[in-house]
């Protein structure tokens, strides 16, 4: 494979690199805005919601790491896929608790789920750069983790408006991570 070749494949990884993070960037804003209305009416779609989430993020890692050389040479997305489809199970579980459950059952995910969207975003700084937000992001979600666990055993019966900003920080991670990506795919390389 020539240099050239090689920088065409990298351009074009990198390109799907950005469509995946637009993709999840808009689905995760696009939940915000259906657990601030819907979700915030409606116990059954807030149900519906809080079960998708962790279920979305599931299919999210694996279409990625299918794309990116398989599961194999992707171990934190697999991993990501077995605690977001655990945790999809555990939130519909919890429901019949309540929401403080559902939030220990969020906490517990996001904080094993953001440890391994900051190992795959470290790992992916090589090839593609543009990783920081990726890395923040996870860092961010493994904080706000403990946060929602501690904030379980509160008095306080949270909502899935409570939820939501976790999940609005997500959209804005993966949209910069698209835009960053996008407009480094553009300039011109050496």
């Amino acid at each position: 494979m020539t240099n050239a070749e090689f920088t065409d494949l990298q351009a074009a990884e990198t390109g799907d690199l950005a469509r995946y993070y637009l993709v999840r960037g808009l689905v995760a804003a696009g939940w915000v805005v259906a657990a601030a209305t819907i979700g915030r009416a409606s116990n059954g779609a807030a149900a519906i919601l809080l079960v998708s989430y962790p279920a979305w993020d599931a299919l999210a890692n694996w279409f990625d790491a299918h794309g990116s050389g398989g599961l194999r040479a992707n171990p934190s997305q697999a991993l990501n896929i077995v605690v977001s489809l655990v945790a999809a199970v555990a939130v519909a579980a919890a429901l019949l608790s309540g929401m403080n459950a559902v939030l220990a059952v969020f906490g517990v995910w996001a904080i094993i789920a953001g440890l391994a969207q900051l190992v795959t975003g470290i790992r992916r700084w090589r090839a593609f750069g543009a990783q920081w937000a990726m890395i923040l992001s996870g860092a961010q979600s493994m904080a706000a983790g403990a946060f929602f666990v501690i904030q379980s055993g509160g008095a306080k019966v949270p909502g899935i408006v409570d939820i939501a900003p976790y999940a609005a920080f997500g959209a804005f991670y993966f949209l910069v991570s698209a835009a960053w990506l996008a407009f480094a795919n553009r300039r011109p390389r050496s």
